[in-house]
């Protein structure tokens, strides 16, 4: 019995990364040095097997038969107390007190009440120490409150090492930080989202993604109330990537453009990629609604909404929702889109108090085109200067049909059919920022970007 309770203490003590507070824990120097009081009283039961015997003649107060030894705790610490006891009364059982505490005045303790019986068994408590450091500190055993033998053997304190918080899988973890003791694992996207087709610059309001220039957006998950949720960065595989993070309590969050906001009336389609781990909270939906704001207005004047039938987990999930899809989410009925100011995207499920985490990536409106294989090589374009301050000169092998430059809200800012293989634009009056420009060589299409500043 002692042997293989000193190994498991052995293993237990090099997984939690601690080592034994007390000394002679085991009573095996056949002494009760360092331990003392009037129930310090260390026998041999036999074979080498030592124990630390106290008999309780008559009861009174638990601290009338003490065992106790010094040891040292850290205020604010996480102890584990464990020892093998046994009675020898085999019809009855009885208790002892037993914790950790100071050694002095004015003798503040965290204790537990421990029932022995006659068969010998392990007993473990965890403490955080609370009391202060300014008095010594003492493993306590108080028996004097029923009558009986108590036996009491291997005895240790470690202090727990919280391996939830430090960035690797250790102790019992069966993820990084969590998991066995720590937090339930909470998978996470491995791979980045899809990256999205190509598409011309005028055709496409992105919102966010690396694959199109994005519009400005005034705050990500902004504050609006106790239920409202933070949507935070996190890159995979170097992919810049949003986390829409629900924690207990919160059921929606935003996207918030005011006072801008962007004319979707011309744009057929709202992209979004999201990925979720399952399984899925019960009652789990996934809401997108888009708020107008005529005029820039604070309140929002009207709002379509979406909610996916089906939500996907585990595996990035492209949404392609034609606004013909879209209800009217205001009343009266509006499905106007024409001041998009904000997008609020909603992940109630009937607890809310379950956590839940949406990874979010290539948020943006399109028209539903890509650009042709078919299309020629923006090398056969040239615009210099690149960027350009009060004119842009456009170069080609051919001639010129059509040029119109477009601003990142896909808004038209110039129009001009050169016919020409050369020409220049005046882009003084332009405000400074990122255009697109679209040009027409024999019927087919190119768009390449130019800053202006």
């Amino acid at each position: 019995m002692k042997k293989i309770t000193f190994l498991l203490s052995l293993m237990f003590c090099s997984l939690s990364f601690s080592q034994n507070l007390v000394t002679n824990g085991d009573f095996q120097t056949g002494t009760a040095a360092p331990w003392y009081n009037n129930a310090a009283n260390v026998v041999d039961l036999g074979v080498g097997v030592w124990v630390n015997q106290a008999n309780v003649v008559a009861a009174g107060n638990a601290y009338d038969a003490n065992l106790s030894q010094i040891i040292s705790l850290n205020s604010g610490s996480t102890y584990r107390l464990t020892f093998d006891a046994f009675t020898d009364t085999a019809t009855n059982s009885r208790t002892m007190i037993v914790g950790l505490g100071q050694s002095a005045s004015p003798w503040a303790a965290l204790t537990s009440t421990t029932t022995l019986t006659s068969t010998l068994q392990t007993f473990t408590y965890q403490y955080t120490i609370n009391y202060g450091d300014a008095v010594p500190d003492r493993v306590i055993f108080d028996m004097g409150a029923a009558t009986g033998y108590v036996f009491i053997d291997n005895v240790s304190v470690v202090q727990v090492v919280s391996t939830c918080n430090n960035g690797v899988q250790d102790g019992d973890e069966t993820g990084i930080d969590c998991g066995g003791s720590c937090p339930i694992c909470v998978a996470t996207p491995m791979v980045a989202a899809p990256t999205p087709p190509a598409r011309p610059a005028a055709d496409v309001v992105s919102i966010y993604s690396d694959a199109y220039s994005n519009i400005s957006v005034n705050e990500w998950g902004p504050d609006w109330g106790p239920y409202s949720a933070r949507i935070n960065d996190f890159p995979i595989q170097s992919n810049p990537t949003k986390v829409m993070n629900l924690e207990s309590g919160k059921v929606f969050a935003g996207i918030d453009f005011l006072p801008a906001f962007f004319n979707a009336t011309a744009f057929t389609t709202f992209h979004l990629d999201y990925w979720i781990a399952g399984p899925l909270a019960p009652g789990q939906v996934l809401s997108i609604k888009l708020s107008n704001h005529v005029g820039g207005a604070a309140a929002e004047t009207s709002a379509i909404e979406y909610v996916p039938s089906t939500i996907l987990t585990d595996q990035w999930v492209s949404l392609d929702i034609p606004f013909s899809s879209f209800t009217a989410a205001s009343a009266p009925p509006n499905l106007s889109r024409n001041a998009i100011s904000q997008i609020v995207l909603t992940a109630a499920r009937a607890d809310a108090s379950v956590p839940v985490k949406f990874y979010l990536d290539n948020i943006y409106l399109h028209k539903n085109t890509v650009l042709s294989m078919s299309s020629f090589d923006a090398s056969k374009i040239k615009l210099f200067p690149n960027p350009a301050s009060t004119s842009l000169t456009i170069e080609a092998n051919d001639s010129i049909e059509s040029i119109t430059i477009y601003n990142v809200l896909g808004q038209e800012v110039v129009s001009k059919n050169p016919l020409s293989n050369s020409t220049t634009i005046d882009v003084s009056n332009l405000v400074n920022g990122i255009y697109f420009v679209n040009s027409t060589i024999d019927g087919k299409s190119s768009t390449t970007k130019f800053i202006k500043n």
